[in-house]
């Protein structure tokens, strides 16, 4: 019975094991997408600032 019982245990710790790992891959999902907008959002002003430095350029 006790083997049984230890059994019991190490299944119960994997499945919080794995219901914490879901949630902090969720978390980090989540993360991943803001910084994945404010990447795009950054690569879009860096882009327009080189337009207007580059039509600076063209009227000297």
């Amino acid at each position: 019975m006790s083997d049984l019982k230890s059994l019991e245990t190490k299944i119960n710790t994997l499945i919080e094991t794995c219901k914490r790992l879901a949630e902090e891959n969720q978390s980090l999902n989540s993360e991943r997408a803001t910084l994945l907008e404010k990447n795009a959002l950054a690569k879009t002003h860096i882009e327009n600032m080189i337009k207007r430095l580059k039509i600076l350029e063209e009227d000297q």
